[in-house]
């Protein structure tokens, strides 16, 4: 299917000599480079080239009635974006840099062998798709709307921070390059992922693998499949997720419990598009989507050795960070009411109506689980009640002894941490005046609700009645 050609625009080979053409076709399709087309002619170039766009153009130097060195400078000045390589038979210097200054890419000998050439092409394609994001970003930034709502629908929010994130991902889900998906556990990263690979509109499957735990056997074996007789017991042979995930998309979760040995084969993967399976040594390729998520940060492990810098900075050409629960507070209605829905469905019982203070109790709640704790937390309100009224007490048991526990008030690298002291400007308050500021605040996150900014003081309803009495006393 012409969808399933890569890349997605055709490679136009210039070239007098139709036997070097038709060599250059097969060596290319060897290496997973399937949309090419073919010219004998420089005279048709300029006309094939104002009828649709090239990804690249690979330009032979000598070559009768227009020559690649005169080709050049025309193609450089009308389609500035498309990268030339030239290809040439002379190896000589100054060739070589008058080629360079009037714009061309990269210029290789001929004849070429395959790594060379195929080297300087993916070079040459990969900085195309980076500018075409880039100005795909930039276009899907300045509007608000987002244009394949269905590819979102299973990502209950209205945030601002999320809808941005959204518009990122319908900017750069139809590209080639891997995608990082980071945020804390349970923010929904294989939702995104899901997401991902809807907008990218593949005509093959979203296949997930979770590596965490997989040692490099198991991890090759999973991911790549075997030959019949690669090791003891491999008695017939298998086909790896990765050859399931053909002109689809690859999603490996936990990417940072990766073993070492293991990212040295994932990074070969999406460096050259080949893997070997076990007990061969023939390469496949692959033109699956990667997609990688995980909650550690791999950045501080390359500091350790625990993970390649090289392969992160390859799976980080485009980053997806999702934001912490406690981030996005706004969207604690519509989860809730999303979570009881699902909840008395899946449950059999009438839908209860969820009391004003529960959005109070969970906006003082860290969430160190996100949407996954949320959920949890409300199926199992709902299997409990026996009212209309959604009941309070199976939240309260859960979050009971956190509630004074709110990473989101800290901002990572800002210099504080929990053995820090508290800082007081100016004058040193006196115990009631600390006292008192502590409970304003209580009161005030609790919306006046005295039983919750009594769960958030850690003391009785009662004590925290007798304090306020006794201030309303002093003020008398």
């Amino acid at each position: 299917m012409k969808s399933n050609l890569t890349p997605a625009h055709p490679i136009l080979f210039v070239d007098d000599e139709e036997n070097y053409l038709l060599s250059l076709e097969l060596t290319m399709s060897s290496n997973g480079i399937t949309n090419i087309e073919t010219c004998n002619d420089s005279r048709r170039v300029m006309s094939l080239m104002a009828e649709r766009q090239y990804s690249l153009v690979v330009l032979d130097i000598n070559m009768p009635h227009i020559s690649g060195i005169d080709l050049l400078p025309q193609i450089v000045e009308s389609y500035p974006g498309t990268h030339v390589i030239i290809i040439s038979a002379v190896d000589d210097v100054k060739s070589a840099v008058l080629c360079m200054k009037r714009g061309a890419f990269d210029y290789v000998l001929k004849p070429a062998d395959d790594t060379t050439l195929v080297a300087a092409m993916r070079r040459g394609l990969e900085l195309d798709e980076i500018r075409s994001e880039n100005e795909m970003l930039k276009q899907s930034l300045l509007r608000e709307k987002i244009e394949n709502p269905e590819a979102f629908s299973g990502i209950i929010t209205h945030a601002h921070a999320v809808r941005v994130l959204f518009r990122y991902i319908e900017a750069v889900g139809g590209t080639h390059l891997p995608i990082l998906i980071t945020g804390e556990t349970g923010t929904g990263k294989e939702l995104f992922a899901g997401a991902i690979h809807k907008v990218s509109c593949r005509s093959g499957e979203l296949v997930t693998v979770n590596v965490a735990g997989l040692d490099d056997n198991l991890f090759s074996d999973t991911l790549f499949g075997h030959r019949k007789g690669a090791f003891t017991g491999a008695d017939t042979e298998r086909k790896g997720l990765i050859e399931k995930a053909e002109n689809g998309t690859l999603f490996l979760d936990e990417i940072g419990d990766l073993r070492v040995e293991s990212q040295v084969k994932l990074l070969r993967l999406l460096q050259d598009g080949q893997y070997y399976p076990l007990g061969s040594d023939i390469a496949k390729l692959s033109n699956a989507r990667v997609i990688v998520a995980t909650h550690r940060d791999i950045r501080s492990m390359q500091a350790g050795n625990d993970f390649r810098q090289d392969l992160y900075y390859r799976l980080k050409s485009h980053h997806i960070n999702i934001p912490p629960l406690r981030e996005r507070q706004s969207d604690l209605p519509y989860l809730v009411d999303h979570f009881v829905a699902q909840a008395a469905a899946e449950l059999g019982k009438k839908r209860p109506a969820p009391p004003k203070e529960l959005f109070t109790l969970l906006k003082n709640y860290p969430f160190p689980g996100n949407v996954r704790e949320l959920r949890g937390m409300i199926f199992d309100a709902v299997s409990l009640h026996s009212s209309g009224i959604l009941s309070l007490d199976s939240v309260r048991k859960q979050i009971a002894g956190n509630l004074n526990d709110r990473p989101g008030d800290r901002s990572p690298g800002d210099g504080m941490s929990e053995d820090d002291p508290i800082l007081f400007p100016g004058r040193f308050p006196t115990l009631r005046e600390a006292e008192d500021a502590v409970i304003e605040e209580a009161l005030k996150r609790a919306e006046g609700n005295q039983t919750i900014a009594a769960e958030l003081l850690g003391v009785s309803r009662r004590a925290l009645n007798n304090r306020l009495r006794r201030k309303e006393g002093d003020q008398a």
